[in-house]
């Protein structure tokens, strides 16, 4: 049994409270609330809800490129970068991102990966080293989802997808979609698949956003990578006032996949809540593909992140949760709880 002491962030309405989360086997099987000693903050892990860690292999290569230069299949420097990297090399530069997100407290990620069952084999391969549990979403041919978790589609401009999107129906698994990335001509088409979950939706309107939330399709948002890339400003509170969404970090190259930085990003420079962030980051990634993590309640996964509440940086903090999501760094991270 293990005890983590102090401000915990507990439950689904995310309050902070002191006391002690107590871990078994684990698992989490009690929250209590006691006076305690102890100052540290006890959050859940992080889920990242859209990562490309093939682009470990090109970090920074795409300075200064737009969207179809960088990205966009099946020509982009991204993809050439793919092409041209031997197994190993990929696997490794994967698991070198892995570990990063580890050591900065992300417990899963929700992974796009490209290159078929091969590819999807690759990231498999890459993650049996690390804590971190890559959600796979493959793409290519519809015989990934005999490796792959999920299937993860480029757009619906690229192809319909509407084989992939029935092979995913058929298995019993998600299927998600980039949505309103470089323009809004695609999200129609995208909630035409009704898909599990949509990447990006920047150019979403009005129309777009009834029909996500009659069809309670999750989002995931990516705000740095979308300036990056000059693709605009996704309307996340828009989006939070019509459905779950999750944050992630994108493409390796483009960013690091810091959840602290995106969750600072988000906070700082769109109308949300600190308390919002911190769900995005946490548990409306988890919710999206079932994955039993990202809230601290008795039986889910022990995915915990525990910062030190007396280091010189959040020390004299009067909000935990402001705290957490928009001065928290790496170097205030005491613990990392994963599998």
């Amino acid at each position: 049994m293990q005890q983590f002491e102090g401000t915990v962030v507990s439950g689904s309405s995310f309050e902070p409270v002191e006391g002690r989360v107590v871990v078994e086997d684990g698992r989490i099987t009690a929250v209590e609330r006691a006076s305690v000693d102890a100052t540290d903050i006890v959050v859940p892990a992080f889920v990242n809800a859209h990562t490309h860690l093939g682009d470990s292999v090109a970090k920074e290569a795409a300075v200064d490129l737009g969207l179809e230069a960088a990205v966009a299949p099946p020509d982009s420097l991204k993809h050439r970068r793919l092409a041209a990297a031997d197994r190993d090399t990929l696997v490794t530069e994967m698991r070198r991102t892995l570990q990063f997100m580890a050591q900065t407290g992300t417990a899963a990620c929700l992974d796009f990966r490209e290159s078929g069952p091969t590819g999807a084999r690759a990231l498999r391969a890459a993650a049996d080293e690390t804590p971190v549990t890559p959600f796979v979403l493959g793409s290519g041919p519809t015989s990934v989802l005999d490796v792959a978790d999920g299937y993860g589609a480029s757009g619906a401009n690229d192809d319909d997808f509407e084989t992939e999107r029935a092979a995913a129906r058929d298995a019993g698994v998600p299927f998600a979609i980039h949505a309103g990335e470089p323009d809004a001509t695609d999200i129609h088409p995208a909630l035409d698949l009704d898909p599990d979950l949509l990447v990006h939706m920047v150019h979403a309107d009005e129309d777009h956003l009834e029909r996500v939330a009659d069809q309670d399709v999750p989002v995931a948002v990516c705000p740095r990578a979308n300036q990056v890339l000059s693709v605009g400003r996704p309307p996340i509170r828009d989006l939070l006032d019509h459905t779950t969404v999750a944050l992630g970090t994108d493409n390796v190259m483009l960013n690091p996949p810091s959840m602290f930085r995106e969750m600072a990003v988000t906070a700082k420079a769109f109308d949300v809540t600190a308390r919002e962030v911190l769900r995005m980051a946490t548990a409306a990634g988890a919710e999206a593909v079932g994955l039993n993590c990202g809230v601290v309640e008795p039986g889910r996964d022990a995915a915990l992140l525990v910062l030190d509440g007396e280091s010189d940086n959040l020390a004299g903090t009067a909000d935990p949760i402001r705290a957490v999501v928009r001065r928290a760094t790496p170097l205030d991270v005491k613990r990392v709880v994963l599998r």
